[in-house]
């Protein structure tokens, strides 16, 4: 084995603050691997249910808002880590079958994500984390992000 296994990591990021240490988990291995870093936002779309209460315009494009929204936290996170606009990526889709998809392209090598460790219920509905775990061709680190 090399000293150096792992040379392109993939950071799945969803931006919410209880995933700060997964983010931390993988700036921390960049750092100590010397590897590439490539951020990965993906905007699932849920198509809201209709309420009586709430009123959109007509010209509302809520994907296109949640990509513009994930846009400006990317630059962000990008910023703050020090990785070049060529390695941030937001795209949309299933979010597991887009890590996946994104992993490959890039030729990642290991993908991070955060786990929430879901147990009853939550488990047999899957998980983002379960996903990309069981369809992953490379190395998978699930960062536990605690209980719920």
């Amino acid at each position: 084995m090399t000293p150096f296994p792992y040379r392109h990591l993939l950071l799945a990021a969803d931006f919410a603050p209880e995933t700060e240490g997964v983010v931390a988990r993988a700036a921390e291995l960049r750092a100590h691997l010397r590897a590439r870093l490539t951020l990965l936002h993906v905007v699932e779309y849920l198509p809201m249910s209709y309420s009586g209460d709430l009123v959109l315009p007509e010209d509302f494009d809520l994907e296109q808002e949640l990509v513009e929204v994930a846009k400006r936290q990317m630059a962000a996170l990008g910023e703050r880590l020090d990785v070049p606009p060529g390695d941030r990526r937001i795209e949309t889709g299933s979010t597991g079958r887009t890590i996946l998809r994104v992993a490959e392209e890039i030729g990642a090598d290991l993908i991070v994500l955060g786990s929430h460790g879901r147990h009853g219920l939550a488990a047999l509905l899957g998980s983002t984390a379960r996903s990309v775990l069981n369809g992953a061709k490379c190395d998978v680190l699930a960062v536990r992000l605690g209980v719920e």
